[in-house]
């Protein structure tokens, strides 16, 4: 039988989420507690593979086993055995065809940075401490380059293995408050799928346009694949995966 698993883990002590054979990485974890649960080894497989310290909110992922514990319960057996930095939001039965990295229609990433005179420990864990204040307005008015579809070679880090680069934006949202006495900035973006260092990517880009970054520079970088004209890559502490959509309900009709 297949499940579905809806996992949220903070990402700061793990080494990402494959498993790695020299690092703790969120799969690992799961599957030891898989294991367990059905008393057999288990293969969980992801929506996606966050980075080393990327974050997840709502990860989608998949396991097939055998077992009397009804769907919706093994959220409990699996809390029982995970660390306090991952674990199961939702379980349930899944269609036996459902695969959780093909079938995504939209993903969602957010990418949270803040300014503020000196560092403050209750943010930097999840994140980026800027240099300057950006403005939001020019952030806004930068992302609208990106929206739609585009070839996004630019912003793809080197040593990935894509068969294409072309990627689609539905929305990029920026909102901004006063945390900590800090000034809080939370850019979200929604599209089809997301290169290797993507959003890290363009979240440097974009908080350099609203510190006063032409956003010329971006447009170009879309036209012509130059990774160069873009900002560096942000830290990976301020990215979280939010969630994650295929079209049906999963979790008690948490999607549209």
């Amino acid at each position: 039988m297949r499940y579905a698993l809806l996992v949220s883990y903070d990402g700061t002590d793990f080494c990402g989420w494959q498993r790695q054979p020299n690092g703790r990485s969120v799969q690992a974890v799961l599957e030891g507690a898989a294991e367990e649960i059905f008393s057999a080894p288990v293969r969980i497989q992801a929506s996606g593979r966050t980075d080393a310290g990327v974050h997840a909110l709502g990860q989608v992922c998949i396991l097939d086993g055998e077992t009397n514990i009804p769907a919706h319960k093994l959220r409990e057996c699996f809390n029982r055995l995970l660390p306090q930095d991952v674990k199961v939001l939702a379980s349930c039965a899944a269609p036996q065809d459902f695969d959780c990295t093909r079938q995504a229609k939209r993903k969602t990433y957010c990418y949270r940075a803040y300014f503020a005179q000196t560092a403050h420990p209750l943010l930097d864990r999840y994140c980026a401490r800027l240099a300057f204040a950006p403005d939001a307005a020019r952030i806004r008015a930068g992302a609208e380059c990106v929206l739609g579809e585009h070839d996004f070679a630019a912003f793809c880090a080197s040593g990935s293995s894509i068969k294409t680069t072309v990627r689609t934006i539905y929305s990029v949202t920026v909102e901004e408050c006063e945390r900590f006495g800090a000034r809080l900035f939370t850019l979200r973006v929604c599209g089809n799928g997301f290169l290797y260092n993507m959003v890290r990517i363009l979240a440097g880009e974009l908080f350099a346009i609203g510190c006063g970054k032409e956003a010329a520079a971006l447009c170009r970088a879309l036209q012509t694949g130059e990774r160069a004209l873009l900002a560096k890559t942000m830290p990976a502490c301020g990215l979280m995966l939010e969630s994650v959509e295929y079209g049906i309900s999963l979790f008690a009709a948490k999607e549209e």
